[in-house]
């Protein structure tokens, strides 16, 4: 009986998990060393919460390439819909990469920051998610002050 009703549940399920749309399970997982962190990591190591926003996820979009583009050594390498993908460099040539998913609906971006190489990346993937949290949160906020008749 048990398996009649997981047979018959099984569909209902598997497309409201469709449905969800984009989210932090999109994100690849965080490997085992600590040199990355994602918001959509169980681990509280590597957990880091997902960037808030408001608005449209076109804006957001926008918002997050403006930001990632004024951080040196920074390439977005793909940018489409609701995913935005970039490259940061070291000063030493060490790659790192940074994943955002736009979550209109939910009103978040997932994001996922890691090192290509390396065991330890000695915080630098979470500094640089909460320094592009900080700037998004300006851009965001600056760009809602230009809006006709918002003054």
């Amino acid at each position: 009986m048990h398996t009649l009703l997981i047979f018959l549940l099984l569909p209902w399920i598997s497309l409201l998990a469709s449905a969800a749309g984009p989210g932090d399970a999109d994100l690849p997982p965080c490997p085992s060393s600590p040199n990355c962190v994602s918001s959509g990591d169980p681990d509280p190591v590597r957990r880091i919460d997902p960037i808030s926003f408001q608005g449209r996820e076109e804006e957001a979009r926008e918002a997050i390439e403006t930001v990632v583009c004024s951080f040196p050594r920074a390439t977005i390498v793909a940018a489409s819909g609701s995913v935005v993908r970039a490259e940061f460099r070291s000063l030493l040539g060490f790659v790192d990469d940074v994943e955002f998913r736009i979550d209109e609906v939910a009103g978040v971006i997932h994001v996922r920051s890691a090192s290509r190489k390396g065991y330890w990346d000695f915080g630098v993937n979470r500094r640089r998610v909460e320094a592009i949290r900080e700037a998004f949160g300006s851009v965001m906020e600056k760009r809602s002050g230009d809006v006709p008749g918002s003054r």
